[in-house]
């Protein structure tokens, strides 16, 4: 028994040992000339005073014109970016449907997508597209959390592509697709698509793993990713700039336009998820998207949202990328406590883009 619990203990420890970068990558050029970016070195200064005193953010980035203008916490560090993985998953995408390698009409019967006890016949008919737009109709349970089963119908009860629903099973099902018709696994196509290219710091393939599939669940496992707050900023910037990193185009400025195009509005969220009173957003390809907005320098902008406080947000009418990260305690990244007191809720960090946008 003792042996069991060492062990056990073990493990969990490892959890919070990651690797070293497996290449130097580049770092991004960090300035004090707030000039064009609408911040004062003050109204700064009350951002780090906000964050120490109100907020439990680990980390966070602002970067304007592909600058550093701030930088909060330890950006350097390592840790699980929770659903933000769904937004590179749509990113990666790019390549392999400008090549043609990846039809969003085809079916994911046709890509032979099943389950254990089948899908059904109107299940399969999905296609690739209403999988990136979350509107598969498959209301099959993940083999992960992320099911909503508050707003999943019947199964078989809706055509695919008409209803939205939030659920980890487009989302894995995703990755399982780019991995099939690429034939790399999705770590490798981070790496060759976006670390290399973008210079990650921090970046090691072996730091990254997949969740297991558990009994009754579905057989399509979440490809989790651990990255830090500086590498995630070059994502941010890389979408500001249409798919282009030092005049080359790595992810094609037509797929970013789809991608961060509204597939779903934002009534149907709103009537789903959302207060009145708080920010509002309709959704692309795995990309949230601004919507009714009281600033107007936020019509345009979107973002990755993962669970506890994981963002990184584009705001193209101000040149800025905004990122900002929780590492959980270690029992919560574990999975044996729940997390909750140290989370940065969706409102939380929506006040804190809002103040941004008074500045």
């Amino acid at each position: 028994m003792k042996k069991v619990l060492l062990l056990f203990i073990i493990a969990i420890f490892c959890l919070n040992c990651k690797k070293k970068p497996i290449f130097k990558g580049e770092a991004i050029e960090y300035t004090e000339d707030l000039t064009g970016s609408g911040f004062k070195s003050s109204q700064l200064d009350e951002l780090t005073y906000t964050l120490d005193k109100d907020y439990n953010t680990t980390s966070m980035m602002i970067l304007y014109n592909g600058k550093s203008i701030y930088e909060y916490g330890d950006t350097k560090a390592i840790s699980y970016m929770a659903s933000c993985r769904k937004s590179i998953c749509s990113m990666l995408y790019g390549k392999y449907i400008d090549n043609g390698t990846i039809d969003l009409n085809e079916t994911i019967g046709d890509l032979g997508i099943d389950e254990a006890d089948g899908l059904l016949p109107i299940e399969k008919q999905a296609t690739v597209r209403d999988v990136l737009m979350a509107k598969s109709g498959v209301f099959y349970e993940p083999a992960n959390g992320g099911y909503d089963s508050k707003n999943a119908k019947p199964r078989g009860s809706v055509e695919p592509g008409d209803y939205f629903l939030y659920n980890n099973w487009d989302f894995n099902v995703a990755g399982h697709i780019l991995e099939l018709k690429s034939g790399n696994d999705i770590y490798q196509e981070i790496e060759d698509q976006l670390a290399r290219p973008l210079g990650f710091q921090d970046w090691n393939i072996k730091n990254q793993s997949k969740s297991s599939t558990k009994k009754g669940k579905s057989q399509y496992p979440a490809y989790h990713i651990y990255i830090s707050t500086r590498d995630m900023a070059k994502i941010g910037q890389l979408m500001l700039n249409k798919g282009v990193w030092k005049g080359q185009q790595l992810i094609s400025n037509s797929w970013i336009d789809e991608s961060t195009a509204i597939h779903t509005p934002s009534d149907t969220l709103l009537a789903r998820y959302n207060n009145p009173d708080d920010q509002q957003f309709a959704y692309g390809y795995y990309w949230w998207l601004f919507a009714n907005n009281d600033y107007s320098d936020l019509d345009g902008a979107y973002q990755a949202d993962g669970y506890g406080g994981q963002y990184i947000t584009i705001i193209p009418k101000r040149e800025l990328v905004v990122v900002h990260k929780v590492k959980f305690p270690l029992l919560v990244s574990a999975g044996i406590k729940k997390g909750g007191s140290a989370d940065v809720s969706g409102r939380q960090y929506n006040d804190l883009i809002h103040n941004l946008m008074k500045y």
